[in-house]
């Protein structure tokens, strides 16, 4: 007992030495583009925030929080009990349609997190005869739901369509039954888009099936924000979209596989965090419903996000900032050094700026960042202050 509290406790004490410690700090408001917060156990102070998921800033949207309102009143707190047994409302079929509808397939299925969802495709679908094919930067838990199947598993480098037909190849070769070809839409760490039309393109040659992880983008990518799928013109070409609910879509929880309506039928017989898990919350499933409408009309939210994007780039480029191409709301600013990108985070916290260092695991060594996500929600202003709090923070650390 005492000898794996000493190892876990200098296991921690590296992780601090080396800038890699995670910490976490305490919020006092609503989320939106400017709330309170601060170190845990300090006082809160009101920052602007530039590290959330709130790409619309529908998180604090009065209408989706009286939606959940609405709903605590009509439908109850929880539904105590998983989809087949006594959880299921005409609101939870409601959501899954109109979803599939936003999102332009057959049916969805609703999870409790898109990492449920990941979670239950792979092993619902594949089996020992099958492939899955997989970018090598695909969330962490595609990665968590590839190893729970026993399909055999091909990696391909981030975006490399000549790595991804010859892993296509080899499956193909392999007699693999099923070969199932899976990405994310956006990849998060660095804000790339998927080549969604060439990967289609490969998997037509080869037989392939097509699943796209598009929690960053489902929303508000696009021409109508179905994702990026829209974005790369191809929706009826894409078998299994996954994503979630709290990110654009109102930022709460829950996530849901969309699709061929046979696969979604073969996930709700098998998929294990559906069958085993609770129902999203009522009040959850009612506000995703209004995010949904909100979102379907958010044209001028999509320009003002895709303009604050551009504005925050081109002010960090000319300060003369690293940061990764693209033209996503998530811009990462690179650093290299984890525990230099850890204290530019925390030196601009101190100026009223809230955005987070991320280093290994979460991304490979020597690729400290500080990820900057545009909200539609922040104004010039905001994004001129922190530009400004950037420069600040980098004259008081670099030059100290």
């Amino acid at each position: 007992m005492y000898a794996i509290k000493d190892e876990l406790a200098a296991e921690l004490a590296a992780l601090r030495a080396e800038g890699t410690y995670k910490q976490e700090r305490s919020i006092t408001s609503p989320q939106s583009a400017r709330i309170s917060a601060g170190p845990i156990g300090a006082p809160s102070a009101e920052v602007l925030n530039f590290c959330a998921n709130n790409y619309l800033g529908l998180a604090d949207h009065p209408d989706i929080l009286a939606a959940a309102h609405r709903a605590l009143d009509e439908r109850g707190f929880g539904m105590a009990s998983v989809r087949f047994i006594c959880g299921t409302q005409d609101r939870h079929l409601e959501l899954e349609e109109r979803l599939a509808e936003f999102l332009g397939t057959d049916a969805s299925i609703l999870f409790g997190s898109c990492f449920d969802a990941n979670g239950g495709v792979f092993e619902a679908l594949l089996g020992p005869e099958d492939a899955v094919v997989s970018d090598a930067l695909n969330h962490a838990s595609i990665i968590d739901g590839i190893r729970l199947c026993k399909a055999r598993r091909l990696r391909y480098a981030n975006r490399d369509l000549a790595a991804l037909a010859e892993r296509l190849a080899e499956a193909r070769d392999g007699g693999a039954r099923r070969i199932l070809i899976v990405t994310d839409g956006v990849f998060s760490m660095d804000g790339y888009y998927a080549p969604l039309a060439e990967i289609c393109d490969l998997a037509d040659e080869f037989g392939a099936l097509v699943m796209v992880d598009d929690s960053h983008a489902v929303g508000f990518v696009g021409e109508t924000g179905a994702g990026s799928h829209q974005r790369a013109g191809v929706v009826q070409r894409v078998d299994l979209l996954t994503g979630t609910f709290g990110k654009a879509l109102g930022g709460a929880s829950g996530g849901y596989v969309a699709g061929r309506a046979e696969i979604v039928e073969l996930l709700r017989q098998r998929a294990r965090p559906y069958l085993f898990s609770n129902s999203l919350a009522p009040a959850i499933v009612a506000a995703t419903l209004t995010a949904l409408e909100l979102a379907g009309g958010a044209g001028e939210l999509r320009e003002r996000l895709w303009a604050n994007a551009a504005a925050f780039r081109r002010q960090m480029s000319a300060a003369g900032f690293d940061l990764l191409d693209g033209e996503h709301a998530i811009v990462p600013v690179m650093f290299g050094d984890a525990a230099l990108a850890t204290r530019i985070a925390d030196a601009m916290l101190a100026q009223g700026v809230y955005v987070t260092a991320f280093s290994f695991p979460v991304v490979p060594r020597g690729q400290a960042r500080i990820r900057v996500q545009l909200s539609a929600a922040h104004t010039e202003a905001d994004i001129e202050a922190c530009v400004a709090a950037f420069v600040a923070a980098r004259d008081q650390v670099v030059g100290s």
